[in-house]
C-alpha cells in the first residue's frame, strides 16, 4: 500500500472502506439489474411484435388463398354454365381478372381431357369454338391427355401455347385428377411451371397450380357433364413477397413450406427482410384447398424490441459510472463529522431504494395488442347491399347517417357509397351511424357492365376518444412531473455547491431530493392504478364486505398515534373484484382520515343498504373539511384537487380511479354534504346472489 493511499484510508477510517465497497457493489448490481430488466422488456416486446406479425401473415396468406380459390370456383362455374363455350365467352368471363390484383398469378387456363382416339376430334371441335390455329400435341401414348385450350394471361411473361399436353408434368396432372375425383378445388405439388422452364435458372422459382373442375348444368336425371378444368398458376416467391411484405411491414422474415407427395417437404418461397440473425420463430399451418402447408415467420429480436439494442448496455455503463461517482462522493464525505456521515449514508440508502423501485416498475411494463375489425360491403346501382360481412352488418344498424358532429344529417350525394356509385373514389370520410363514429372509404366497381361499389367501414370512435383523453392526460402529467423534477434539480445543485464546506446543508438538500423522488413515485403509482382501473381484467367473486372493510380500517388506523373515531355498520356480501373494491374503500377511508381540520380527531362512518334489486349502496361519511359545491361535479375527474391551495397532499387521481372501478362494476359513485359537516361518499356494487346481509355486530375503532 503506497503512502498516499494509506493516508487516504486513515482519513476515511477502516470502518468506512467496507461501507463504500458495499455501496459500490449495490450500485453496480442495481445498474446491471436495470440493464437486464430493459433487455428482458425488449425481448417481451419483440415476442409480442412477432406474434402480431405471425397472426397478420397467417391471416393474409389464408385470406388471399381463399380469394384465389373463390375466384377459381367462380370462373369454373361460369365456364360450366355455357352450353357451347367459345373463346369469346372465355375471354369475357375472365376479363375482370386482369385487374383483380392476384399477386403471383401467371395465367388462368381452361383445359380439356382426351385419350389417343379423341385427339383429332377434340382438336377440330375447339378450332370451331374460336381457336382456329389450335394444334393438340400429345406427349406419349396409352394414357388420357390434358390439353390447354383457352388462356387468360395475368402477367407480362410468355404464356403456355394452346394445345400443350399438361399430362407430361406429374404435379399438375395429379392435382387435376384429384379435382375431378372430388368435384372440388385442389392444389398441386410444387414444381417449376412448364412455361418457366425456358427462363434462366436464377429467374425460375417453385410454383403450384390451383385446379377446379368445370361442370355443366344438371340434367333432368341429376347428372352433370364434366367439361374440363380451370387452372390458376401461382409463382410461390412472387405470391409470398407480394402478400407478406404488406403484412409484416419489413419486421419479419417468412418461409412457405409445402408437403409434397411422399411426405417430402419443399420450401415454396422465402421473404428475407428483417435481419441477418433471426432468433424468434413462429410455426403456423395454412390450409390450402385439399392440403395444409406450413408458414414459418422469423425475426431478429434485437431489431423488434421497440428500442435501441444497445440501450441495456448504455444503462448498465451509465449506472456503473453513476455508482462510481457516488462512491467517490462518499469517499470524500467519509472524513466529515460522524453525525453528518450517518445522515448522508441514510440519504444515499434512500436514493438506492428509490432506484431499485424504479427498476422494478420498468420490469413490469408490457405491450398492448389492439385488434381492429372493419366492415366491408358491396352495393349495387340502387344502393342495396349485395355482400356485407358481420362487422358491416353490426355497424349499419340504423338508417340515419350524420356528420361527425352527430347532429347534422349527412348529405346523401356526399356519402362515400353514392360517390363510389358515381365513379368517384373516396378515402376515410368520417360519419356517425347509430352513435358510432366511422371512417368510410368507397371505390367504384364495374361488374358485367353494371355499376357497383365497394365500401369499407372502420370504427374510430374509441380512437378519437382516446386521442382527446391522451392530449389532456399528457398535458397534466407533464405539468405535475415538472415540479418535483425542478425541486430535485435545484437541490442537487445546492448539495453540490455546499460540499464539502457545509455538509448539513448538503444533507438537507439530499433529503428534499428524496422527498421529490417519493412524490414522483406516488404520482407514477397513481398513474399505474389509474390505467389498471380501466384496462386490467375484472375478476368478480363473492366478497365479505365486512371483513374487507375491517382489514382496510385496521391497516389505516393501526399505526396512528391518535386513534380516530371509526364506526362500521352491518355490511352485506357483494359480487366484485376484491383487489379493485379494496382500492376504492382504502381511498375513501384514507381521504376521510386525511381531510380534517388541524387538531380535530377524524370521525368516519361506514354503512350499507340495499339500492334496488341486486345492488348494494356503500356509504363512507366523515366530519372533515367537506367539498365546496363548485367542486362536487368535478372531484371524480383526473387530476382535480378540490383543496389545491391548501396543505393537503395528493395527485388528484384517487377519486378518478374510484369512479373507473365502480363504472367497470356497472355501478355509480357520488358525493354529497354530510349533515352536521363533512362529506358523504356513496357507491353501488352488485349484491351477492342471493342478497343475504351478513349479520355481524357493528365494529367501532376508537
Amino acid at each position: 500500500m503506497t503512502g498516499r493511499l494509506r493516508k487516504a484510508v486513515r482519513r476515511v477510517g477502516w470502518a468506512g472502506v467496507p461501507a463504500i465497497a458495499l455501496v459500490l457493489a449495490l450500485g453496480l448490481g442495481a445498474s446491471w439489474q436495470a440493464a437486464h430488466a430493459i433487455r428482458q422488456g425488449q425481448q417481451e416486446r419483440a415476442q409480442a411484435v412477432l406474434d402480431r406479425a405471425a397472426m397478420l401473415s397467417d391471416a393474409s396468406v389464408g385470406s388471399e388463398i381463399h380469394r384465389y380459390l373463390e375466384t377459381l370456383r367462380t370462373v369454373a362455374a361460369a365456364v360450366g354454365s355455357h352450353t357451347d363455350l367459345t373463346a369469346e365467352d372465355f375471354a369475357a368471363t375472365t376479363a375482370p381478372l386482369r385487374g383483380a390484383g392476384l399477386v403471383g398469378a401467371t395465367s388462368l387456363v381452361f383445359l380439356v381431357a382426351a385419350d389417343d382416339t379423341q385427339v383429332s376430334a377434340t382438336q377440330e371441335y375447339w378450332r370451331r369454338q374460336g381457336v382456329p390455329d389450335l394444334r393438340l400435341k400429345p406427349s406419349g401414348t396409352g394414357r388420357e391427355h390434358i390439353f390447354t385450350v383457352f388462356t387468360r394471361p395475368l402477367d407480362d411473361l410468355n404464356i403456355l401455347p394452346a394445345g400443350t399436353d399438361l399430362s407430361q408434368a406429374a404435379e399438375p396432372t395429379a392435382a387435376l385428377w384429384e379435382a375431378r375425383r372430388s368435384g372440388a378445388a385442389a392444389v398441386s405439388d410444387t414444381y417449376v411451371l412448364l412455361r418457366d422452364r425456358g427462363l434462366p435458372a436464377e429467374r425460375q422459382q417453385l410454383s403450384f397450380v390451383l385446379a377446379a373442375p368445370a361442370y355443366g348444368d344438371p340434367t333432368p336425371d341429376g347428372r352433370r357433364e364434366f367439361k374440363g378444368w380451370v387452372v390458376l398458376g401461382l409463382r410461390g416467391q412472387d405470391f409470398i413477397g407480394g402478400v407478406l411484405t404488406r403484412a409484416t411491414q419489413g419486421q419479419a422474415d417468412a418461409e412457405l413450406w409445402a408437403q409434397n407427395g411422399g411426405g417430402v417437404e419443399a420450401r415454396v418461397a422465402r421473404l428475407h427482410q428483417a435481419g441477418t440473425h433471426p432468433d424468434l420463430h413462429r410455426d403456423l399451418h395454412v390450409p390450402i384447398a385439399n392440403r395444409e402447408w406450413r408458414l414459418v415467420v422469423s425475426a431478429d429480436a434485437a431489431k423488434m424490441g421497440g428500442s435501441a439494442p444497445v440501450l441495456p448496455l448504455v444503462v448498465g455503463l451509465g449506472g456503473t459510472l453513476l455508482t462510481l461517482l457516488v462512491g467517490a462522493m462518499l469517499w470524500g464525505l467519509a472524513g466529515a463529522r460522524g453525525r453528518a456521515e450517518e445522515r448522508v449514508v441514510t440519504a444515499t440508502a434512500g436514493l438506492r431504494a428509490a432506484q431499485r423501485t424504479a427498476d422494478n416498475q420498468v420490469a413490469l411494463l408490457n405491450g398492448i395488442l389492439e385488434r381492429i375489425s372493419d366492415g366491408v360491403g358491396v352495393v349495387d346501382g340502387e344502393g342495396a347491399f349485395l355482400v356485407h360481412n358481420p362487422a358491416a352488418q353490426a355497424m349499419l344498424g340504423a338508417e340515419e347517417v350524420y356528420l361527425p358532429d352527430g347532429v347534422t344529417p349527412f348529405p346523401t350525394d356526399a356519402q362515400p357509397m353514392v360517390r363510389a356509385l358515381a365513379g368517384e373514389s373516396t378515402d376515410r370520410v368520417e360519419m356517425v351511424i347509430d352513435g358510432v363514429l366511422l371512417s368510410v372509404s368507397g371505390r367504384p366497381l364495374d361488374h358485367d357492365g353494371q355499376r357497383q361499389a365497394i365500401v369499407v367501414f372502420h370504427d374510430i370512435t374509441e380512437a378519437r376518444e382516446r386521442e382527446a383523453d391522451l392530449a389532456a392526460f399528457a398535458g397534466i402529467v407533464a405539468h405535475d412531473l415538472k415540479n418535483p423534477l425542478t425541486v430535485i434539480g435545484a437541490h442537487t445543485e445546492m448539495a453540490r455547491d455546499a460540499l464539502p464546506d457545509d455538509p448539513e446543508a448538503a444533507l438537507q438538500s439530499l433529503e428534499r431530493v428524496g422527498a421529490g423522488v417519493v412524490r414522483m413515485r406516488r404520482l407514477i403509482d397513481d398513474l399505474l392504478a389509474y390505467v389498471t382501473a380501466r384496462d386490467a381484467a375484472l375478476k368478480p367473486v363473492e366478497v365479505d364486505l365486512a371483513g374487507l372493510v375491517a382489514d382496510v380500517v385496521a391497516e389505516r388506523v393501526g399505526h396512528l398515534r391518535v386513534q380516530p373515531d371509526v364506526y362500521v355498520g352491518t355490511l352485506p356480501r357483494v359480487e366484485a373484484d376484491p383487489a379493485m373494491l379494496r382500492h376504492v374503500l382504502d381511498n375513501l377511508v384514507g381521504n376521510a382520515l386525511k381531510y380534517v381540520p388541524p387538531g380535530r380527531v377524524p370521525k368516519v362512518d361506514i354503512s350499507a343498504q340495499p339500492a334496488g334489486p341486486g345492488w348494494v349502496r356503500v356509504e363512507v361519511a366523515d366530519r372533515g373539511i367537506g367539498i365546496p359545491d363548485t367542486d362536487k361535479a368535478h372531484v371524480f375527474e383526473s387530476f382535480h384537487r378540490a383543496h389545491a391551495g391548501q396543505s393537503y397532499g395528493g395527485t388528484g387521481l384517487g377519486l378518478a380511479i374510484c369512479r373507473r372501478i365502480v363504472d367497470r362494476h356497472g355501478g355509480t359513485i357520488a358525493v354529497t354534504d354530510n349533515p352536521g359537516g363533512g362529506s358523504r361518499f356513496s357507491f353501488t356494487v352488485p349484491a351477492a346472489l342471493p342478497v343475504v346481509p351478513v349479520r355481524t355486530e357493528a365494529h367501532e375503532y376508537v
